[in-house]
C-alpha cells in the first residue's frame, strides 16, 4: 500500500495481488518473496520462527561487517516484526542470549501483541505482555511497552488509590479479546463495572467514548515514542511489546473474533465503516458501483502528505523495502589457489573432509578474494580438522578474548577477535543457518559480497534445519553448503541416527540447490571454482547454494588425471577409468559410483578384468542430482 502511494506500484499492479500467473508482468506475491518480486522484497520469513533467528543473525551480520573493515553499518538497524502467537516457536526465543551477549543494540524486535492465535486467546488465562516482558528481561534485553492509547491517559491519571491499574493487571488476556469483539455498553459492564471505583471513573462518559479507548499499538504518537525511544538506547538489543487488536479497523465483524483468519470478504456495511475509520475520500455511490473492484485511493503525488513522505525517503537513503542487487565487483580466485586439491595426497592417505579444509585454507590466503569467506561452524571445527584456522582467521567476537585460552601454548591456540573471520555459533545448527543466510544476502543487503562456507555433520542438516534452508534459498543466499563426516558407515559406532546416506537425496529437493557428491580432492576444487563463478561470474542464475558431502573416511587421494572430462565431472558424471582392451567378445561392464564408493568401484572393476574377464569401465557420479537437472540419466552418458 506504501508502496503504490509512492508511486512504486501502479493499480494494475495491485489488480494482480495473489494472481501470479494471469496476471503476470504485474503480478504482487501476497507473502514477501523475492524470487517473485527480485527487485522488491529482501527478506522472506514466512515460516514461524525463523523472522526473530535471522534478524538477530542479520544484526551480529552487520557488526561483523564493520568490525571486519569491509563496510561502516555503525547507523544501520534491524527491525523484526513478529506475532505474541509466533513467540511460542523455540526459535522465537531461543537466540535471544546471541543479541544480548554481543550488545546488539542496532536491533530491534516488534511484538504485535494482539492478544490472538488462528484459533483462539494466546494466553486466554494468563498476560502474555507481562510474560514477555520477564522472558525478555530476564535474556538481557531492553524492554518498551506500548500498552494504552492517550485516550487512557486521563483516566490513569486520576487513578489515584490504583484501582484501575489493578483492574488491568487482574485481568486475562481471553476477557481483553471478548471486550474487543463486544460493544462499549459490554466493556463498561464487565470491565469497569467490577468495582465501585472504576465504575465511577467512567460514569460520565458515554459509551462510544468507551469504546473509543484505544490500545497503544494504534495510537501513532505512542508508537512514535517507542520507535523513537528504542533507536536512542544503547548497550542492548530491544523488544516493543504493542499490545493491539486483532482486525482492528475492520469493523465488528472482524475485530477480535476467533474466526477473522477464515473470514475472506468483507461486507459492504464492512467496508463502508472502514473506510470512514481511515477517513478515506470514496463516496457511498462509488463502493455501490461494485463491491468487487472498489476504487483505489490516491491523493496525488503532488498532495504535501506524498511530498513529505518521498522527501524523507530520500533523506533516509530510499525506499523500503527494495532489494538492491548491484554489488562491489569481486576479483575470484586464479587458478593457482586449486592447485592444492589437483596434487593428491601422495603415499598418504586423506578424507575428503581434509582435502576441503586444505582448498579452503588457500582460498582464504588469496589476497583479493579470502577476506569474503566467512566458514560457518556449529562448534565442530577440530573434528574437521579446521582448528588450523584459529591462530591466523580467528574466531569472531565483538568483545574480544578477555580470558587466558588454556591451549595458548599450542600452535592450534582457540583464539577470538573483533576482527575474526571464523563464525562459531556454538552448538546452534539453527543459528548457524541464520549466520549463512545473513552472510549470503549480504551482496543484496550490503552491496559487499560475502561467500559462507557452513561446515557440520551431514545429518544434522536438511532433516534439522530443512526450513531455514528453505527460507534462505527464497531469500536468494548464495554459498556453499558441506555436509562433512557424511556416509552410512563411519559413525555407525554412534548409533543409527549417525548412519547417515539421505542428506544428499534431502538437500537435491530444494530447487536452489546444487547438490554434488564428491570422490577426490581434484573433484571438489573444481565444483568449488565452478560454484564461485556461477555465483559472482557472469551467469544467469547465481541465486544458488551448492552442497557438497564430504567424508572422513581415508584413502589415497589420486592426482588430477590428465584430460580429466571437467565438463562430465561438473554435470555429474565422467569416465574415470576405462576398461583393459580386450577381445571383440569379451564382457563389458559399467560401474557408477558415487563418493567414497568410488575407490571400491575401481577394485571391483580390477577383480572383474583379472578374475572374471569382464571388461569394466569406472564411472565417477559427481552428481546424480545435476544428471537429472540437465534431464540426462546416467545410463545416457554412459
Amino acid at each position: 500500500a506504501r508502496a503504490f502511494m509512492e508511486g512504486r506500484l501502479t493499480e494494475e499492479d495491485l489488480d494482480g495481488f495473489r494472481q501470479e500467473k494471469s496476471r503476470e508482468g504485474h503480478a504482487l506475491s501476497s507473502y514477501p518473496h523475492p524470487r517473485l518480486m527480485p527487485g522488491f522484497w529482501e527478506f522472506p520469513t514466512v515460516s514461524m520462527g525463523i523472522g526473530p533467528m535471522n534478524a538477530i543473525y542479520q544484526a551480529q551480520s552487520n557488526r561483523y561487517l564493520h568490525n571486519r573493515g569491509i563496510k561502516d553499518t555503525s547507523d544501520q538497524q534491524v527491525w523484526a516484526f513478529l506475532g505474541d502467537g509466533e513467540m511460542d516457536e523455540p526459535e522465537s526465543r531461543g537466540l535471544l542470549q546471541l543479541a544480548a551477549n554481543e550488545n546488539l543494540d542496532n536491533l530491534n524486535f516488534v511484538i504485535n501483541c494482539n492478544l490472538q492465535r488462528l484459533d483462539g486467546p494466546v494466553r486466554g488465562n494468563g498476560k502474555i505482555m507481562q510474560e514477555l516482558e520477564a522472558f525478555f528481561r530476564g535474556a538481557g534485553w531492553n524492554v518498551i511497552k506500548v500498552v494504552w492509547g492517550r485516550e487512557w491517559d486521563t483516566l490513569l491519571e486520576n487513578d489515584t488509590d490504583g484501582a484501575l491499574v489493578k483492574l488491568m493487571n487482574e485481568t486475562a488476556d481471553g476477557d481483553y479479546q471478548t471486550y474487543k469483539a463486544e460493544s462499549g455498553g459490554f466493556v463498561r459492564e464487565h470491565f469497569f463495572g467490577r468495582t465501585p471505583q472504576t465504575k465511577d471513573m467512567v460514569a460520565d462518559l458515554t459509551d462510544e467514548q468507551i469504546w473509543g479507548l484505544k490500545r497503544g499499538g494504534h495510537d501513532y504518537r505512542k508508537v512514535y515514542a517507542a520507535y523513537k525511544a528504542a533507536t536512542e538506547f544503547k548497550g542492548k538489543p530491544t523488544v516493543i511489546l504493542a499490545k493491539t487488536v486483532k482486525g482492528y479497523g475492520l469493523g465488528p465483524h472482524f475485530e477480535g473474533r476467533n474466526a477473522t483468519h477464515q473470514m475472506k470478504k468483507l461486507t459492504m456495511e464492512d467496508l463502508k465503516a472502514f473506510r470512514d475509520h481511515l477517513r478515506i475520500p470514496i463516496s457511498d455511490d462509488q463502493l455501490d458501483a461494485d463491491l468487487y473492484r472498489p476504487p483505489y485511493y490516491h491523493p496525488g503525488m503532488d498532495a504535501p502528505e506524498i511530498q513529505y513522505l518521498m522527501e524523507r525517503r530520500n533523506a533516509l537513503g530510499g525506499f523500503v523495502p527494495e532489494r538492491r542487487r548491484t554489488h562491489t565487483p569481486v576479483t575470484l580466485p586464479d587458478a593457482k589457489s586449486y592447485e592444492v586439491a589437483k596434487r593428491g595426497s601422495g603415499k598418504q592417505q586423506a578424507a575428503t573432509t581434509m582435502a576441503f579444509v586444505r582448498l579452503l585454507k588457500d582460498l582464504m590466503r588469496d589476497k583479493n578474494f579470502g577476506h569474503r569467506l566467512v566458514p560457518v561452524v556449529p562448534d565442530e571445527s577440530r573434528t574437521f580438522g579446521m582448528d588450523a584456522f584459529f591462530p591466523t582467521a580467528k574466531i569472531y567476537n565483538p568483545k574480544g578474548q578477555n580470558y587466558l585460552s588454556v591451549d595458548r601454548d599450542l600452535v592450534l591456540a582457540y583464539k577470538e577477535s573483533p576482527a575474526g573471520q571464523l563464525i562459531h555459533p556454538g552448538i546452534n545448527e539453527a543459528g548457524a543457518v541464520a549466520a549463512f543466510t545473513a552472510a549470503g544476502t549480504s551482496y543484496a543487503t550490503h552491496g559487499e559480497p560475502l561467500v559462507p562456507i557452513y561446515v557440520f555433520y551431514s545429518m544434522f542438516g536438511f532433516q534439522r534445519t530443512g526450513d531455514s534452508f528453505w527460507a534462505a534459498a527464497d531469500q536468494m543466499t548464495r554459498g556453499f553448503i558441506i555436509g562433512a563426516t557424511a556416509g552410512r558407515t563411519t559413525l555407525t559406532g554412534e548409533g543409527l541416527q549417525h548412519a547417515d546416506g539421505h542428506s544428499p537425496v534431502l538437500a537435491s529437493t530444494n530447487p536452489a540447490v546444487r547438490t554434488y557428491d564428491p570422490a577426490y580432492g581434484y573433484e571438489i576444487g573444481h565444483i568449488i571454482r565452478h560454484g564461485l563463478e556461477t555465483m559472482y561470474g557472469d551467469t544467469e542464475d547465481p541465486n544458488v547454494m551448492f552442497y557438497l558431502t564430504v567424508y572422513n573416511e581415508p584413502i589415497t587421494q589420486p592426482a588430477e588425471p590428465e584430460n580429466l572430462d571437467t565438463e562430465g565431472l561438473l554435470k555429474g558424471i565422467y569416465h574415470l577409468a576405462p576398461a583393459p582392451d580386450g577381445s571383440p567378445d569379451r564382457p563389458t561392464a559399467q560401474i557408477l559410483a558415487s563418493g567414497v564408493s568410488v575407490p571400491w568401484a575401481l577394485e571391483a572393476a580390477r577383480i572383474l578384468n583379472q578374475d572374471w574377464g569382464v571388461a569394466a569401465d569406472v564411472w565417477s557420479v559427481t552428481s546424480w542430482n545435476e544428471l537429472r537437472r540437465d534431464g540426462l540419466e546416467a545410463d545416457d552418458h554412459a
